[in-house]
């Protein structure tokens, strides 16, 4: 997420909790949070908050001591008022309708990571958007290699022919050095899966590769390991050589964070939420 898009987005979050900074317990309105979200129509937000609740009462919590239902009076355009129904909110039920929201509207991703800290310092949420956005990535290298194995074996009826055409593509990628000699390089243990400490950019060109050899596969009607080894390791020089136009030599960047590491820690502190936030009390009951 650009820096720019995080700075609006964080200021504007901030604006609501300045807005109720005079009661003792920190809340958000659910029509306030709407908008932000990205929502135009109250009842497809009401819908997404209902799986909030769900997954508030499912994780063994309260739902009222999260979400309280309010009214509050709004101005009309003929200067009298009128009551609308709303949803008063902890920090932790933002947090669990931005898990429920879609995580590919920019604003969902930065709300799960603003209200999953509880900081508000925008340098660290800067931080942990980093982190999930690079979760997210080794999410994506997963599901192009499951699906790469998958049509693989489909064309070749052979489970081994996946990890050598794999390693034939890491080594384009990165200009000759192999899987092994680059797990040397970073440091990574044997066990454990190159890609989870490479830097967001080098998993993201991986899966770039992935998709497209996967596409090829199919239109091509690739169907011997060497047409899909030869398909594979082209993909691979060309993103290589597209880094590279920018300056960017994938067997030279350094290790990136453990992201088993990240992984844990993001739970961590999503389970530590509930107990660590107020509740709604008698003064956060209405505007």
């Amino acid at each position: 997420m650009k820096k720019d898009l995080i700075v609006k987005l964080h200021a504007a979050f901030e604006d609501i909790v300045q807005r109720h900074a005079e009661t003792a317990t920190e809340f958000w309105l659910a029509r306030e949070l709407q908008p932000m979200l990205g929502y135009a129509r109250w009842e497809n937000f009401a819908k997404i908050v209902d799986k909030a609740k769900a997954s508030c009462e499912a994780a063994g919590n309260r739902v009222d001591d999260h979400f309280r239902d309010v009214t509050k009076m709004v101005s009309l355009g003929s200067g009298s008022q009128r009551a609308v129904e709303d949803i008063a909110l902890t920090r932790y039920a933002c947090y669990l309708i931005a898990q429920n929201g879609d995580p590919s509207k920019e604003p969902i991703a930065f709300a799960q990571t603003y209200f999953a800290l509880q900081t508000r310092k925008q340098e660290l949420i800067e931080q942990r958007l980093a982190e999930s956005e690079r979760l997210v990535a080794r999410k994506k290298l997963t599901a192009s290699e499951k699906q790469l194995s998958s049509v693989i074996y489909e064309r070749l009826g052979e489970e081994q022919s996946f990890a050598r055409i794999r390693s034939r593509g890491d080594q384009a990628l990165f200009g000759g050095v192999s899987t092994q000699q680059m797990k040397e390089r970073l440091g990574v243990p044997q066990s454990r899966p190159l890609a989870d400490f490479l830097p967001t950019i080098t998993i993201k060109a991986k899966d770039f590769a992935n998709e497209i050899t996967n596409f090829n596969i199919k239109k091509d009607d690739l169907d011997s390991e060497r047409e899909i080894t030869n398909e594979h390791v082209k993909n691979n020089a060309d993103v290589r050589a597209l880094l590279g136009d920018r300056g960017i030599v994938p067997e030279q960047l350094p290790a990136a964070e453990d992201l088993k590491k990240i992984e844990r820690r993001h739970t961590a502190e999503a389970k530590k939420l509930p107990k660590t936030v107020e509740r709604l009390d008698d003064e956060s009951k209405h505007e």
